[in-house]
């Protein structure tokens, strides 16, 4: 069993930036590629990013490709979000996931973590 904690959500204004983290436990970290979801206020959820096993690659949605930037630490047992330029509709409820595949769905996540608020202001 996985647990997932993400932080760093909060307010910000748009243009401004953000970096939210997801510290795992109870597994082996560098099994799972890692992704990023978010949800927004009546809306589906929806993907964000995704990195592969090492690192080496990452998958980007593309209403974020350029602004957003995934990484992760194995050794840290963390993957990051970097979130620049941000916008009104980057507002959303932010989700790290441990997944068996690696590509721009959920079919493959396996844990989930509980999510952190971010809110972007105009």
């Amino acid at each position: 069993q996985v647990q997932l904690v993400e932080s760093g959500g909060g307010m910000v204004q748009a243009g401004g930036s953000l970096r939210l983290s997801c510290a795992a436990s109870g597994g082996t970290f560098s099994s799972y590629v890692m992704d990023w979801f978010r949800q927004a206020p009546g809306k589906e959820r929806e993907f964000v990013a995704a990195v592969s096993w090492s690192g080496a690659s990452t998958l980007y949605a593309d209403s974020v490709n350029g602004r957003f930037t995934i990484s992760r630490d194995n050794a840290k047992n963390t993957v990051y979000l970097r979130m620049n330029s941000l916008k009104p509709e980057d507002t959303a409820v932010y989700y790290c996931a441990a997944d068996k595949s690696f590509n721009r769905g959920s079919i493959g996540v396996v844990y989930w973590g509980q999510g952190t608020q971010v809110t972007v202001s105009s």
